[in-house]
């Protein structure tokens, strides 16, 4: 039997990203909203099992190999499964402030300042219609700021994120109700840029 996926652990205390994002929207938002992405990926698996053996980010980036009976239940709960994994790691306590090194000179480079590239995010953030993503990506080399509706992927269309922010209801409502700006400027007490320049080097 092939090893079925598994919601990571948070890599910090439901509480640990006080005041910016609540406990309780951080047990809700990974206990429940991350862990029903998973459970419904693996069920949309079973179908055809042999795929357990390749990555969920594999399969988001090749949605076309996918079985087409199952391939709309992974774009939709592989990408919420792969989403808030990354999600995750990007955020974190006594974080904040700016980039360092590489990743600056890249964002100064893309964007002409941090402070513009921030202009930029917000506006991916706060301007998307429904439910979905804003993020940072590597496209061709160079930083551009995009955003998905849904649980859609930048992986989906050759891009390699670095930073993202969800902007679905569920990961806001219960401390910022319909705020959508307040919540997307509070990020950036809690993004951990450390994570971000790791994901820039790999890539």
């Amino acid at each position: 039997m092939k090893k079925r996926y598994q919601t990571p652990a948070l890599p910090y205390a439901y509480d640990a990203l006080e005041p910016y994002i609540d406990k309780e929207t951080m047990r809700l938002h990974h206990d429940k909203h991350h862990v029903a992405y998973t459970t419904k990926l693996n069920a949309a698996l079973e179908k055809h099992p042999e795929l357990f053996a390749k990555a969920p980010e594999d399969l988001l980036k090749d949605l076309e190999s996918v079985p087409e009976d199952i391939r709309t239940a992974v774009r939709n709960h592989g990408g919420g499964h792969v989403n808030h994994a990354f999600f995750w790691e990007i955020m974190g306590p006594n974080a904040g402030g700016q980039p360092q090194g590489q990743l600056l000179a890249a964002i100064k480079e893309s964007f002409g300042s941090f402070e513009d590239f921030q202009k930029s995010f917000e506006e991916a953030a706060t301007m998307l219609f429904g439910s979905g993503w804003a993020w940072l990506v590597v496209d061709s080399g160079k930083l551009a700021v995009e955003k998905t509706s849904n649980q859609d992927s930048p992986l989906s269309e050759g891009q390699q994120p670095i930073l993202a922010l969800d902007v679905w209801e569920h990961a806001y409502y219960l401390k910022y109700r319909n705020l959508r700006t307040d919540y997307v400027k509070a990020f950036w007490n809690v993004t951990n840029w450390g994570s971000v320049e790791e994901k820039f080097n790999e890539v």
